[in-house]
């Protein structure tokens, strides 16, 4: 057997380990385990969720629903309108209830993104004690599901925060399901909270939950202004100032319909994964490799390892309850995801890549902060 074959079969190895020690963390980690249901109300801390959204009619007609049917109380739900062309104010605008706001949104400021400025916005106005975090493209399931975060929150160790991996659904699951295969395999959790480095930690921006005073004293949105992998940042930017990040089960409470077909699923992570992959020429062809090494070529040079790569793919797939025809496809689904890395690369490095109409290449943080001043 040769060095890089023996490498290649530890390496599966170690992925194999992350993925099960992941999968016992996770279990331990859902909010429907231990939920009290006669707690007391009177006890509730009250909760606003923020949710940024240009042009999202279509999502938010699914998302409030699910919200305001929520028996959790005291309760407020923000809507950040980015200056959406289509009908994203006038659905927000339908449902009349007093717990949704909606805040017109004005230009960016001078380095900031889209979705940090969204969120920050609505941090300033929101009154609850707990902040939650959801992008527009959510569902909840429950009526219950903000209540059970809520108590799992309240538990929590302090500081923290929390963030979670909700199921996935909507179109192109041969690409969208490397997406949980990433999360399950690429981070030890079980670790996160018992190794300082700030680079063993992160977000999933769909979902995350944090108290008020701690997001208003390090102001996260406002540290990570320019940066497009947003939530990746803001976690580690906590972790860095001692709030660690819990990963949650939340497959039960939330649903994500990321992308309807395979051509947005493809632009929608040509934005992320060169950041994902380092951000930086040579970390990008270290980390581009390794992944290909891995998953592409490794069963080619010690073919048993494709038991590995269909078991692992299959293992993520089931847990997010991905039908099995694709758990088949994993070998394209994987060499896909490395030239979706190089697609990425190339764009990031030409300064051509765009989101909703928008360039969201980063840009430079201005010298002093940015007004706080509040829009719409």
């Amino acid at each position: 057997m040769s060095s890089f074959a023996a490498v290649l079969i530890g390496i599966h190895i170690c992925v194999a380990g992350v993925l099960a020690a992941n999968f016992v963390y996770l279990w331990m980690h859902r909010p429907s385990r231990g939920l009290h249901a006669d707690a007391s109300p009177d006890d509730a801390a009250s909760i606003s969720v923020l949710i940024p959204a240009r042009n999202e009619a279509e999502n938010l007609q699914r998302l409030l629903p699910s919200l305001l049917s929520q028996t959790h109380t005291p309760l407020e739900i923000w809507v950040y309108d980015d200056r959406s062309t289509d009908a994203t104010a006038e659905v927000v605008a339908s449902f009349n209830d007093d717990r949704l706001h909606l805040v017109s949104g004005t230009p960016l400021p001078t380095g900031w993104l889209g979705k940090p400025h969204a969120l920050y916005q609505l941090a300033q106005r929101a009154t609850g004690d707990w902040y939650i975090f959801l992008d527009a493209d959510t569902e909840l399931h429950h009526p219950e599901a903000v209540a059970r975060w809520a108590q799992q929150f309240a538990a929590r160790p302090t500081p923290s925060v929390a963030t979670g991996l909700p199921r996935l659904r909507g179109g192109a699951a041969w690409l969208v399901s490397l997406v949980p295969n990433a999360m399950l395999t690429g981070l030890p959790w079980p670790l996160v909270k018992w190794v300082d480095a700030p680079s063993l930690g992160a977000l999933n921006g769909q979902f995350w939950m944090l108290d008020a005073a701690t997001y208003h004293t390090h102001e996260p949105h406002r540290h990570v202004r320019g940066k497009v992998l947003e939530d990746v940042e803001i976690g580690r930017y906590l972790k860095s100032n001692g709030v660690v990040p819990y990963l949650w089960d939340v497959r039960d409470e939330l649903t994500v319909y990321m992308y309807p077909d395979t051509q947005a699923a493809w632009r929608g992570f040509r934005k992320n994964a060169y950041l994902l992959m380092g951000g930086h020429p040579l970390a990008f062809v270290l980390l581009c490799a390794f992944y290909t090494s891995t998953f592409v070529l490794a069963p080619w040079v010690v073919p048993w390892l494709w038991i590995s790569v269909f078991g692992v793919k299959v293992a993520t797939d089931r847990w997010n309850g991905i039908a099995w025809p694709i758990s088949l496809l994993a070998p394209l689904s994987y060499a896909a995801g490395a030239v979706l890395q190089i697609d990425s690369a190339w764009h990031h490095w030409t300064h051509n890549v765009s989101w909703k109409g928008r360039s969201v290449a980063a840009r430079p943080a201005p010298e002093e902060p940015a007004s706080q001043s509040e829009s719409g």
